[in-house]
């Protein structure tokens, strides 16, 4: 057996991958690791990551080889790769690819390279019913209405299908990107926004026109939205996580294109409105009136000749939205997000309905370039409040989770915080709206709820953008799809227990660039010893993986006036 001491990597035949944090090759390994493997653990010193056949997939579809991924796990291992974990690989690599679906006159093609695999599709009690055998070798018949449900099927039995049927062109749409904005500056893609667009459309041939593009908030999703549509030239769908995205998504259209007011639409709960380019909400996408009822807004995916949908934070879209997408395979799909991680495990739903990882760049790529903010992430501990010991000790684990959510001490440091950064743009940020509502209280500072009229967050996130008012309190509301260009601090007093894209959204407040160019500062306030410590852990993997560090500050009983750095190591 071979052992390099020197390497960062351990290579283990369960499919996980231990790399050691306090090494010199470590920024260089995690990159490259990355595009083949998630992150599922990032203590101090050790983090680990497990290889599965949907990151082999998606590295597969955004194009990466199988001698890159060996290439990268024997640059880096201590010891000689497991023989087993080298075949898992290949075998998960070679099955993308393995069933493809053509068009065929008025239906599809499922083709097969694997004559026993084709025995196996052909007696699965839950494949057979989509399947029509007309004799020909190596392949089946699928009726258009079932393309979606096979591809659900398929990748749920482990064999991705690469969908090359093909898609409607939809209604023609003439537009061009804008020269230049409206206040008078130059308009120009960026470079990986070009390649973004361009990794999704691939020249307009079969193999591209569906899939996911993967960029940090604050990196410009929708001006790669609007890249893919100047491509496309075809009228199109835009599903917004609510009504101010959906009306920030309007005044990108009209700022950087040449469409115009008319050209553009709003369906939501105010507006049920039809356009060339339609603006719809989740929300009224998946309203119904009973539990069990209809959706009755379903139509909408219908009610045009759409060339084109884009689904915007593609990682929250709502499971229903699935049942209609599956019924929509014969138009093209953009799937835009900052993480591919869903909180209810539909990773594979969003690969096979939605397609496959296209593009991605690592955030702190994009940060070495200018691009985005530099953030630094600071996690504050401190001792859960005496008064609050009893309660803590006899609850349960979600009512443990709240006590120490809203922990009064945090009160003090959110006090120190506002002091420290006064000349600052700040968004405290949280959970639970009784907490909220008691900062709101203290400090005087507007307060942004779901409860929240449409106009009235419009008025306070534009007077917040202007510098009217340099603090808001947010809930869970402002996680995404919120444009504050000059916030550069977030204050985060409680979270969604592990949410490791919620961590992700909410830092992706403060990351657009700053006119004045300072450093973005994102604070997370944690009970030390209680279970929200815990559960912070688990939301600060994603970060961890993207090449954030975390500046881990214990406070005393005392609250010092300084914050006093334990350690600072990436992930803790």
């Amino acid at each position: 057996m071979v052992f390099d001491p020197h390497k960062p990597l351990i290579a283990q035949s369960d499919r996980s991958v231990l790399l050691e944090v306090d090494n010199p090759s470590y920024e260089e390994a995690r990159d490259r690791l990355a595009l083949f493997a998630e992150l599922i653990k990032s203590p101090e010193h050790i983090h680990t990551y497990r290889i599965t056949p949907l990151s082999i997939w998606n590295a597969a579809a955004s194009g990466v080889s199988l001698e890159a991924i060996l290439s990268t796990l024997r640059d880096f291992s201590k010891f000689d790769i497991p023989s087993n974990l080298i075949a898992d690989i290949e075998d998960f690599l070679s099955r993308y690819g393995k069933l493809w679906f053509e068009a065929e006159g008025d239906g599809i093609t499922l083709h097969c390279s694997d004559p026993f695999l084709m025995e196996e599709l052909r007696h699965h009690r839950r494949v057979s019913p989509f399947l029509v055998d007309r004799g020909v070798k190596n392949s089946f018949h699928v009726d258009r209405r079932h393309r979606g449900d096979l591809k659900q099927v398929l990748i749920k039995i482990g064999y991705p299908v690469k969908d090359l049927a093909g898609y409607t062109e939809g209604d023609p749409l003439s537009l061009s990107l804008a020269e230049n904005l409206p206040d008078g500056h130059p308009f120009r893609l960026r470079n990986y926004q070009e390649q973004s667009a361009a990794a999704f459309h691939l020249g307009g041939r079969v193999e591209g026109g569906s899939g996911v593009i993967v960029l940090p908030c604050g990196a410009g999703k929708t001006v790669v939205g609007l890249a893919v549509m100047n491509l496309l030239q075809t009228s199109t769908l835009i599903l917004a996580t609510n009504i101010v995205a959906l009306r920030q998504w309007r005044e990108e259209i009209l700022e950087k294109t040449t469409l115009t007011s008319d050209q553009i639409a709003e369906y939501s709960g105010e507006r049920k409105e039809f356009a060339p380019v339609t603006i719809a909400t989740y929300q009224i996408v998946v309203y119904r009136k009973e539990k069990e009822g209809p959706f009755p807004h379903f139509h909408l995916f219908d009610a045009r000749n759409w060339g084109l949908i884009i689904y915007d934070e593609v990682h929250l879209l709502p499971a229903p939205v699935f049942r209609a997408t599956a019924e929509i395979q014969g138009k093209r799909r953009l799937g835009l997000t900052a993480t591919l991680v869903r909180e209810d495990g539909h990773e594979d739903d969003v690969f096979s309905l939605i397609g496959p990882k296209r593009f991605d760049v690592p955030w702190k790529e994009l940060e070495q370039k200018g691009w985005i903010a530099a953030a630094q992430c600071h996690e504050i501990r401190l001792p859960l409040e005496n008064s609050s010991r009893l309660d803590y000790a006899i609850s349960g684990s979600r009512a443990k989770f709240r006590i120490a959510s809203e922990n009064s001490l945090k009160m003090t440091l959110v006090e120190e915080l506002l002091e420290k950064h006064c000349d600052d743009q700040i968004l405290i940020i949280g959970q639970y709206l009784k907490q909220l509502h008691e900062i709101a209280r203290k400090f005087g500072f507007p307060l942004i709820t779901g409860q929240t009229v449409n106009s009235r967050r419009e008025e306070l996130f534009e007077q917040f953008r202007e510098g009217q008012i340099h603090c808001l309190i947010v809930s869970k509301v402002a996680n995404f799809a919120i444009d504050l260009p000059d916030a550069n601090v977030a204050i985060q007093v409680s979270g969604t227990f592990g949410s490791r894209q919620e961590e992700a959204q909410r830092l992706g407040r403060i990351l657009r660039p700053k006119s004045h160019g300072r450093s973005a500062h994102f604070y997370t306030l944690v009970t030390k010893e209680s279970v929200e410590q815990e559960f912070s852990t688990k939301r600060q993997l994603f970060l961890t993986e993207q090449g954030y560090s975390y500046e881990i500050v214990d406070r005393k009983d005392s609250f010092p006036a300084s914050f006093p750095p334990i350690h600072s190591v990436p992930g803790r």
